[in-house]
Order: C-alpha cells, then structure tokens, then sequence
C-alpha cells in the first residue's frame, strides 16, 4: 500500500522501522464509540477492524490482546491460556502507563515497554486488518500476519 505523509505517532515510527506495508485510515474519532465508529467511518465490516485491549493477568501483569472488534475477550479463555486464575481489561490509566497511548488509541506498535501480545486466532485467517496506528482517530491496514513476525504474538481462542 502507498503510504500518504504518515504522522508520526510511535505505532508509525515502529511500522516503518520493521519494514511493514500498511495504509493509513484517518476518521473523526468518535468518543466512546470504539470500533463501530471507526468501522463505519471507513466503511469496512467491524470484524476486520482489531481491537487493541489492554488486560491484566492476576490484577498485575499487564498483556495485550488484539480481538476482532465485534467481539468480545473471555477473561475465563484469556487465564486459562495464560495459566492464571484471573484475567480481565485494565483501568484506562493502568492501561495507558503500560502503553503510552490514551484509550482509544492504543496500538500495539510502539507501545512504551514490550509487553506480551495474545491475537485472537481468527484474525490471522483475515487477508488485511484494521487496527489502531497510535492515536486516536487513525488506523493502518496490514497483513494480520505482521502481529506475530514483528510483535511475536501468540496465537490463541480467547473470544467469549
């Protein structure tokens, strides 16, 4: 995909330092409306578009996972295959130190520390994805396969 004059969020500078293909989507963010909103702004189906969500593994351990974005974590499937009792989303400001990124634009790229990163194993079954380039208003298409070679997330069934 051509690239436009990216801004220059983390996300892009991590993208373009791994030597990753994508396609930049601005779209008036729209607050609270998460990934309904973005997808109807581009016009693609909400199932492409990657939630990028901030959770904690026994209330502490902070992790990643990328979901399709009309569906939902199981905090039961995400502890089970994290070997923990407990796993759920994190507090926007417990998520946004760990990341540096507001809620709402949390990328998965760039993020302020490396953190563990589970992908929903559906979304690598999808040719391209949605998914947020590091502010709010801004997603880049990519090959899901990029979640796994550059971020080396692992792959998992964690849907509800």
């Amino acid at each position: 995909m051509g690239k436009k004059k990216a801004p220059k969020t983390r996300a892009i500078r991590a993208l373009d330092a791994a030597g990753v293909s994508y396609g930049l989507h601005p779209y008036a963010y729209v607050p609270r409306g998460g990934t309904r909103a973005s997808s109807e702004a581009l016009g693609v189906d909400e199932h492409i578009v990657v939630k990028t969500i901030v959770c904690l593994a026994d209330g502490k351990e902070p992790v990643i996972v990328l979901m399709h974005g009309d569906q939902q974590v199981s905090g039961k499937a995400l502890a089970r295959h994290l070997g923990v009792k407990s796993a759920g989303p994190a507090d926007p400001a417990v998520a946004e130190r760990h990341t540096g990124y507001q809620v709402g634009g949390t990328s998965p790229f760039g993020t302020r520390k490396p953190l563990p990163i589970v992908v929903q194993d559906s979304v690598l079954g999808l040719e391209r994805v949605y998914v947020n380039g590091g502010r709010r208003g801004l997603l880049v298409d990519l090959a899901p396969g990029v979640f796994v070679e550059v971020l080396g997330a692992v792959p998992a069934d964690v849907a509800q």
